[in-house]
């Protein structure tokens, strides 16, 4: 798998992608992440990729330019199933939809910038636009880190247990259960019983209704929503 970012600063994702399940995945040769600096094809002497909003109002715009001419370049390399704007906008990002990324070929992941981005660039080159939540962070650089992450762990041998990743929470609706480990007791504070059991259907069964009940009680909309 493939996944460009294309960034403005890109120092920002230089440590989300070198450590941890994601670093281990690109030394393992499982997914090749490119960062590219906007200012590549930044306009001028100085390599601007912003300006001033048409309307006159606050705050700088990025240009249809850079990520144009940067689109175009990776674009005569290779065919990309999806270019993908981090915004506040889009769909918000929910475990299915990184399930589904996780089986494509090749990504392009557009981080915004200052007061956004410009609007044709959203009209005739970004294919998906994508929200981590409802608030607004400085960049889209954060956010692409997280949908990466979120996609990486999904690639078959990028987790140590791939069965790890079927019981996360959101996979089923449902969050995940209480776990817990070693020692049995800590300052009078004890593993429920049946995690000792050695029964796998005992503790299958507590999973299952450990899992619904929190759900019920912390996330009630999700027992509702379509994944």
């Amino acid at each position: 798998m493939r996944i460009d970012i294309l960034s403005v600063v890109p120092e920002l994702l230089e440590s989300p992608l070198a450590h941890s399940i994601v670093g281990r995945a690109i030394r393992n040769g499982l997914v090749d992440i490119r960062v590219h600096n906007l200012r590549k094809y930044g306009i001028g002497p100085r390599h601007n990729v912003d300006d001033y909003s048409y309307g006159g109002d606050a705050g700088m715009v990025m240009r249809v330019e850079p990520v144009y001419e940067m689109i175009k370049e990776l674009e005569s390399e290779r065919e990309y199933d999806e270019i993908i704007y981090l915004s506040p906008d889009g769909e918000k990002l929910k475990q299915s939809i990184s399930n589904e990324l996780s089986l494509k070929q090749n990504i392009i992941l557009l981080c915004g910038h200052y007061k956004g981005i410009d609007h044709r660039i959203r009209e005739h080159l970004v294919t998906r636009e994508i929200s981590v939540g409802d608030y607004v962070v400085s960049g889209g650089e954060i956010p692409a880190a997280l949908l990466a992450d979120s996609i990486v762990r999904l690639i078959p041998g990028a987790l140590t247990d791939e069965t790890s990743a079927l019981s996360d929470s959101f996979q089923d609706r449902l969050l995940s259960p209480p776990v817990y480990t070693r020692p049995a007791v800590f300052n009078g504070w004890s593993v429920p019983e049946v995690l000792l059991s050695g029964n796998p259907k005992l503790i299958r069964e507590w999973q299952d209704e450990q899992a619904l009940q929190r759900t019920k009680l912390l996330r009630p909309e999700l027992l509702q929503e379509d994944f």
